[in-house]
């Protein structure tokens, strides 16, 4: 019967990874400490060692970690630690890049302006936009930190040398 259940809990570990992976050009279970340990030895295509890569990464949970913070072997585009890092920013400066914004410059609005990874070139453009659109930015209903900045990507979304460069949380 544990003989059962235990084969029983390494199939239902296995197979969301099987599954995930199924439809991916590269077949090989993916990132993470079980790559790091079997991956390198020898040809990942291998039903046993995809199942020791799996096995290892979900007993350890150290696939997810990887994903999220680029370790491991795993490659992210940064996006979730970026926008994290924008909305703490945006909670922490909110009355100082409110008042930024009205004015058309400053210092927060520099920084964010480069969380936001917002070409140098176009940021004295981005500042004037952000002043000439700031009552629809920081409208009544968007008087919060993830209010005004859903208000600025949507002015920049609209905006025809913005809306490339969005890149909406």
């Amino acid at each position: 019967m544990k003989i059962r259940m235990l084969s029983l809990a390494v199939i239902l570990t296995c197979a969301p990874a099987v599954v995930a992976h199924a439809a991916v050009q590269d077949t090989g279970p993916g990132c993470g400490l079980g790559k790091l340990a079997w991956g390198e030895a020898g040809n990942t295509k291998h039903i046993l060692q995809q199942s020791l890569i799996a096995t290892t990464n979900g007993s350890f949970g150290s696939q997810t970690f990887g994903i999220s913070f680029g370790t491991s072997g795993c490659i992210n585009d940064g996006v979730f630690v970026r926008n994290e890092k924008l909305n703490a920013y945006t909670v922490l400066n909110f009355e100082d890049l409110s008042q930024e914004m009205a004015q058309g410059s400053g210092e927060h609005l520099a920084a964010l302006a480069e969380l936001m990874e917002v070409p140098v070139a176009l940021r004295p453009q981005l500042f004037t936009l952000m002043q000439d659109h700031y009552d629809r930015i920081v409208s009544p209903e968007r008087a919060t930190p993830v209010g005004m900045l859903n208000g600025l990507y949507d002015t920049m979304a609209g905006d025809p040398v913005f809306a490339p460069v969005v890149r909406k949380t």
